[in-house]
């Protein structure tokens, strides 16, 4: 430490590559449990460097979230010596959960750093970086999230690539709390998205309307919560206290539209605990000081979320039947994601004064089939309880569910449905009790 209490200058160099898989080697022995931050987060050549000695490997597990590439080990090609334990799939790992070569572990985001503090060994972090810096930190770059949490409890192994921007908060790694790093051009994993379509856009116009001046927003990912970013253009003071930090919010900081001049906790700073964008949006973050990186259990907790007034939180749901009950991770009863943090803004949002929260879906699938159901589809799993769901958003419109009987809701949801299906949602109401 300096006379003003900051780390001493870094003296430790970086690892070539030989260096760094003998590194490896030493820190990974039979039985651990590695820790990989979420999508971005990925150090992509110190995971390659894993899978080379992983037949060296015995009973080692890898926790992640939102694995963007499918690996030989996510695949199961190297069984237990080196297997993938996945807590929100991602489209690396959809297909070898389904094939049962993966596991998947139930969770709110909120609860990951405790939930890998009480059911693993946590023997290591291996995460993508930035610096170091003249103190000789180095920044988890697009990522806080659950590794963030790990920060002074567990050893972390670095790859420092020079696409990966420095971004500051509490994701910055102590150089005495590294126990190696290796320095590399890896691009940043691409993201693959959905472009919005007139769907999404009519959604968004809807939700857009409810959104008040001043208001705080958590913002998903997908076509909808895309749309949002253009049907918010003309408010004005909007603040961002998010999961995630997409290049939609970017554009929305740039133009003014989001100040963060109203919120109560860190005024004018954009809170999140992970971003998710091309380039242009790693330049932008990089050394921007009004990006805050805070771990997920601080973004997510619901009793942080409610201290800010007027909290609007914006998720998109997959099917929501005529009680309320939200299915957000599976796809006609076959598992697609994960909870992710859908009910802790839900919930906190419900705290807030003068909150709001949305859930976004599509009225009905390309195929046809309406999205709002009588009963949810077999094999899907509830995401948001029907206690705590507020509104839900077709292009049809808004259903305001918070309070209302199941009668009530019923008859909102059924004017949201698909043309197409309302009158024999009505039957099956009534079949089933909901509706005299």
């Amino acid at each position: 430490m300096d006379a003003n209490g900051n780390p001493g200058p870094m003296t430790q160099e970086p690892l070539d590559r030989a260096a760094a898989t003998a590194r490896l080697r030493e820190l990974v022995p039979d039985g651990a449990d590695l820790i990989v931050p979420i999508g971005q987060g990925e150090p992509t050549t110190v995971m390659d460097l894993l899978e080379e000695i992983a037949p060296q490997c015995n009973g080692v597990r890898v926790h992640r979230m939102d694995p963007f590439v499918e690996r030989r080990y996510i695949r199961g090609e190297f069984g237990d010596r080196l297997r993938h334990v996945d807590y929100y799939l991602g489209p690396g790992s959809r297909q070898a959960y389904r094939d049962g070569q993966c596991d998947l572990v139930p969770n709110h985001f909120s609860e990951m750093p405790l939930l890998l503090r009480d059911a693993t060994k946590r023997t290591l972090v291996l995460a993508a970086a930035a610096g170091p810096d003249e103190f000789g930190r180095f920044s988890l770059g697009m990522n806080a999230d659950y590794v963030a949490s790990m920060i002074g409890e567990v050893p972390f192994l670095l790859e420092v690539s020079s696409a990966m921007p420095f971004t500051t908060g509490e994701n910055l790694v102590p150089g005495d709390q590294v126990a190696g790093w290796i320095r590399t051009d890896a691009p940043l994993p691409q993201v693959r998205r959905r472009p919005p379509n007139d769907l999404d856009r009519a959604i968004a116009a809807h939700v857009a309307d409810l959104v008040p001046d001043g208001a705080c927003l958590q913002v998903g990912v997908g076509g909808t919560p895309d749309a949002m970013m253009t049907a918010l253009e003309d408010h004005r003071d909007l603040g961002v206290h998010t999961e995630c930090l997409s290049t939609g919010l970017m554009h929305l900081i740039r133009k003014g539209v989001v100040t963060g001049a109203r919120k109560l906790t860190h005024p004018g700073k954009h809170v999140t605990t992970f971003c998710l964008g091309d380039a242009e949006l790693a330049g932008w973050l990089d050394h921007n000081p009004d990006v805050l990186m805070l771990p997920v259990d601080r973004t997510n907790d619901p009793r942080v979320v409610a201290q800010e007034p007027n909290f609007v939180s914006i998720n998109a749901t997959t099917e929501v039947d005529l009680m309320g009950q939200a299915a957000s991770e599976t796809i006609a009863g076959r598992y697609w994601s994960s909870s992710g943090g859908q009910a802790d803004f839900a919930r906190g949002a419900m705290y807030s004064p003068g909150g709001r929260a949305f859930l976004v879906l599509h009225s009905a699938t390309r195929s046809g089939r309406s999205r709002i159901r009588v009963a949810l589809t077999e094999g899907s799993v509830v995401t948001t309880l029907k206690n705590t769901v507020d509104h839900v958003v077709t292009e049809y419109g808004v259903a305001s569910l918070r309070g209302r009987s199941i009668a009530e809701r019923a008859r909102e949801l059924i004017a949201i449905a698909h043309p197409d299906h309302r009158e024999d949602l009505r039957r099956d109401a009534r079949t089933a009790g909901m509706l005299p």
